[in-house]
């Protein structure tokens, strides 16, 4: 390749990846235990038998064999090389590449720290005197403590740098700026706190990390609400607000409800309808669709019932439309005029919004209602309008029943004649993806073996390694490398282990054990990893002492010194347990 990308920054753009995330974007994934499932995209099956860790950042196939890390998977399904997947990931995390003939330019600092901080920040803060005003506003609109704990609800202070003072000891200005948190004062020297006097909202990842903050203020100051700016982790148009808090919800539920405001999400959570999430004042995009999708087969849309709420829930669909597929639905919950979630919930309990979810209007319903509603089907250039109309939003559908019973139902509203197939132009073809060939499979389960399964899959364990046993055994020279990766590079993932293996003649060893299920690694106990290299270091010791053994042996004519060596080796052997 033309740049040399330093190791180091590949093991960034990894480290702000979240494989979920990126493979769920374009496969459809289901949560299966610890890992994600779907059928493979490299190979037909019916049966799913691609994974995806979260933990390991690595996806397997056990079908075909395809694995790797994020950039490899890029690399594989979007036909990209290995600079141009490394570029669209570092773009993704706000990264920039390395320049032809000069190092690369610092990755930056990872900004959770600081977020973190400030999050527990104004946390303290909404305890403290000054917020009588916060908690007050928290406590009229319905708000119980167990709730604002859940969400970790805070408050901005009111002063133009309290946030910066408190956090200065730990972090520079920089570092807050590129977070989010302050902003540069105009003409002049220093910073101030971009949130003052404001209840605070951390927004997180699906992990439960504060990636960002959305703000309300507290008098009639303007914006109403306002979030973080865009950052390195934080992207308005691809996160939603308590998602984390709403996981467990939204897979017991098989559903997920997608609301506009934050009062919404925490009203219903509050009152037991807690797979609800909602959009950060953005209309609903792709990546949100391909995110929820990940988590549910089912997606309601809550909107108002008036016109803009009708508008909105029309964007809406229109980016439904291009992640649908079949298994997966999409419907509209349209809320009497004057109600919100808040305030319905609060009227009618939770089984009676729960009852509502029960009608909503499927979005196939909703498609040809309003598209009927702007022709006049009555006439026949009316329906030939309607076709016209349906033509360019329905081949963004993903070929499948959906697709079929949907032209089908186009067909009956304008009473057209000719084949279905003709009524639209086919959808995009899809190039099939080439099937890799299967790695051989993995055999055995030495203890070598072993040993190098559960550092890859469990990196950590490198504090349990002391002593290596000897070369000359199959197998120690990947765990020598492994080791040595380790200790140099500490808090690697799977995935990035992999790709830093992958001009190595060790990768295809490694890839194999990345996703290797065997009982021994789980690691239930501490100690596990130091057992198994204590015994691979008496095996190496007992090998070599035989082998000297077999030596002296075929030697003859001993010396009085090894004589006495073989006497000792005897005793050994007669009384050690065999």
């Amino acid at each position: 390749m033309a740049t040399k990308i330093p190791s180091s920054f590949i093991d960034a753009v990894l480290a702000r990846t979240d494989i979920v995330e990126l493979v769920g974007g374009r496969v459809p994934l289901r949560k299966a235990g610890r890992d994600y499932k779907a059928c493979c995209p490299f190979h037909e099956e019916r049966t799913p038998s691609f994974t995806v860790s979260a933990d390991k950042q690595f996806y397997h196939c056990f079908g075909c064999g395809a694995h790797g890390s994020a950039i490899g998977f890029l690399m594989a399904y979007e036909r990209l090389g290995f600079v141009e997947a490394v570029t669209e990931l570092a773009h993704r995390a706000g990264l920039e590449m390395p320049q032809d003939g000069r190092p690369a330019a610092p990755a930056g600092p990872d900004l959770r720290p600081v977020l973190t901080a400030a999050a527990q920040y104004y946390q303290d803060a909404l305890r403290q005197p000054v917020a009588e005003q916060a908690r007050n506003y928290l406590k009229g609109r319905g708000i119980t403590g167990a709730v604002a704990k859940a969400y970790q609800l805070g408050y901005a202070p009111p002063g133009w740098n309290g946030l910066l003072s408190a956090l200065a000891k730990d972090f520079e200005p920089a570092v807050l700026e590129r977070a989010g948190l302050i902003i540069a004062r105009d003409g002049a020297t220093g910073f101030y706190d971009r949130f003052r006097d404001r209840v605070m909202f951390p927004i997180s990842d699906a992990r439960g990390r504060v990636i960002g903050f959305g703000g309300r203020v507290l008098d009639q100051g303007e914006p109403k609400y306002m979030n973080s700016p865009e950052t390195a982790l934080f992207h308005k148009g691809r996160e939603l607000y308590g998602l984390p808090q709403a996981l467990a919800a939204i897979d017991k539920a098989g559903q997920v409800v997608v609301v506009e405001g934050y009062m919404d999400v925490l009203a219903l959570s509050q009152f037991g309808v807690a797979h609800v999430v909602a959009t950060l004042g953005t209309a609903t995009t792709r990546e949100h669709l391909d995110r929820l999708f990940r988590y549910a087969p089912e997606i309601v849309f809550c909107f108002d019932g008036d016109r803009a709420g009708r508008a909105a829930a029309w964007r809406a669909l229109e980016q439904a439309l291009t992640v649908l597929r079949d298994g997966r639905q999409a419907s509209f919950l349209f809320l009497p005029e004057g109600e919100d979630p808040d305030t319905l919930v609060r009227a009618e309990g939770a089984a009676g919004f729960q009852a509502r979810l029960q009608t909503a209007t499927e979005l196939p319903e909703f498609f040809f209602e309003s598209l009927c509603a702007r022709v006049d089907i009555s006439r026949m250039d009316g329906r030939a309008r309607l076709v016209e109309l349906a033509k360019p939003l329905l081949s963004k559908l993903a070929k499948g029943a959906l697709y079929e019973l949907m032209i089908g139902r186009l067909a009956e509203l304008s009473a057209l004649k000719v084949p279905q197939a003709a009524v639209l132009a086919p959808a995009r073809a899809e190039e099939a993806a080439s099937r890799p060939e299967p790695p051989a499979p993995v055999r055995g389960g030495s203890l070598v073996r072993q040993a190098v399964a559960l550092l890859l899959q469990y990196p950590a364990l490198i504090q349990e390694v002391e002593e290596l046993p000897p070369p000359g055994r199959p197998g120690t020279d990947v765990l020598t490398a492994l080791v040595a990766l380790l200790r140099e590079t500490p808090g690697l993932t799977t995935g990035a282990i992999v790709e830093r293996f992958a001009d190595s003649p060790h990768q295809a060893t490694l890839a194999r054990l990345a996703a290797w299920e065997y009982p021994s690694l789980l690691p239930d106990h501490e100690g596990v990893m130091r057992d198994i290299m204590k015994t691979l270091n008496e095996q190496a010791r007992a090998a070599q002492a035989k082998a000297r053994h077999r030596f002296l042996i075929n030697k003859g004519n001993l010396t009085p010194e090894e004589q006495a060596e073989m006497v000792a080796y005897l005793r050994r052997r007669t009384t050690e347990p065999q």
